[in-house]
């Protein structure tokens, strides 16, 4: 097993077990740069944030880890 397919391996399984505190963090993050940025960026910011939040959520073929966003 190669080296990426191990750090892949380690990072779904992190997912798996925690991905509702993965999910707060994302979301924290991305509420602190819109706060930062005055809400400017919000929409780009959601953007990403959704983003970020779904390839996790996909890393083992199924989204099942990571919770739905939750509407601010």
């Amino acid at each position: 097993m190669s080296f990426l397919n191990k750090a892949k391996a380690k990072l779904t399984d992190a997912v798996d077990q925690h991905g509702d505190k993965i999910a707060q963090g994302i979301d924290k993050a991305g509420s602190m740069v819109n706060e930062k940025t005055g809400g400017k960026h919000a929409d780009k910011i959601d953007q990403a944030t959704g983003k970020a939040r779904d390839a996790l959520d996909s890393l083992d073929g199924r989204n099942d880890d990571i919770p739905p966003t939750t509407p601010r």
